[in-house]
């Protein structure tokens, strides 16, 4: 009898655990202000620089907040590195080529191989995931000495 509820509480552990994050993620989408722009300040497209590179992130027309704060008109920022978007209907992938500044952070360095890299922001709601409508900068190229 005991395995039996242990047996229901796993698969309903696992079950649920396998649904949530496409339900919660397939809800409604965060509202971005309608004026939101998000761009790089530093470094400029076809800048030179050399490694570490510091990255300045600019945004305008809302907040920035830390992941997991669900305020209105606010998100937080991830830096593309060498990647096209990814999908915005998705959390955002957390990886080598895709940086998260879920604590609100508005810089970063980066370590960068020579030779041209490409940036890009993209603003993420308080669950990883771009709003209603994607709030993303320009892809810039940068050449690293």
């Amino acid at each position: 009898m005991k395995t039996n509820k242990i047996r229901a509480f796993v698969f309903g552990t696992v079950f649920f655990l396998g649904i949530t994050p496409v339900h919660i993620f397939a809800q409604e989408k965060s509202v971005a202000s309608a004026d939101a722009e998000v761009y790089i300040v530093s470094p400029t497209d076809g800048a030179v620089v050399s490694s570490p590179v510091k990255v300045i992130f600019g945004l305008s027309g809302m907040g920035v907040a830390p992941a997991g704060s669900d305020l209105p008109a606010t998100g937080h920022h991830h830096l593309i590195i060498d990647a096209p978007l990814p999908d915005v209907n998705q959390p955002i992938p957390a990886d080598d080529h895709h940086k998260h500044f879920g604590k609100g952070q508005t810089e970063t360095v980066i370590e960068l191989t020579p030779g041209t890299h490409t940036l890009q922001l993209l603003l993420g709601d308080w669950k990883h995931v771009a709003h209603d409508q994607p709030v993303a900068s320009e892809q810039i190229a940068i050449t690293v000495e």
